[in-house]
């Protein structure tokens, strides 16, 4: 069954996120710093139409819980809780451009502005009740963000477990 454009229909929504960790992260609105973090993880989240109410929870267990930090011997065995790192989270909802047909993305499967927020919120606190000290960038704003990404670690999640 084809969907929009001739690709094919989705059933359900999945939450997507950008996992970079970094020595230190910032997000500036108009010229204004409104979060930042020392080492921990940059968090850029996209919220997809047909996500659930299991999707945050899972992807800041997920985050959280992921080992991308180095032990003593130099090999990624630790979380960002086990080293005392924070999050920064930014809502990102770019992450969910189709790209596939033409050169314009189509932000379609992208969820609703007010719908969107009430999931990033949610993924915010999820990831604090796991004990990751979590800062936010301002939802719907024009963000500039500034990172030192440490390694250079970047990792791409999904909550289907697609990739």
């Amino acid at each position: 069954m084809a969907g929009d454009g001739g690709r094919p229909a989705r059933q359900e929504g999945e939450m997507r996120a950008v996992v970079q960790r970094v020595s230190s992260a910032s997000v500036s609105v108009a010229g204004e710093t409104v979060a930042s973090i020392g080492r921990g993880l940059l968090v850029y989240i996209g919220v997809e139409k047909g996500d659930d109410d299991k999707d945050p929870g899972a992807m800041a267990d997920k985050i959280a819980t992921l080992r991308i930090f180095e032990d003593d011997g130099g090999a990624m065995n630790r979380s960002v809780v086990e080293v005392g790192g924070e999050a920064l989270v930014v809502s990102q909802f770019t992450l969910l451009a189709d790209c596939r047909k033409g050169r314009r993305p189509s932000f379609t499967d992208a969820m609703g502005p007010s719908e969107a927020e009430a999931f990033y919120e949610r993924f915010v606190r999820e990831l604090e009740q796991r004990a990751v000290p979590a800062r936010r960038g301002r939802f719907r704003a024009v963000m500039q963000v500034a990172s030192v990404n440490d390694g250079p670690v970047t990792v791409l999640i999904d909550s289907r477990k697609r990739f």
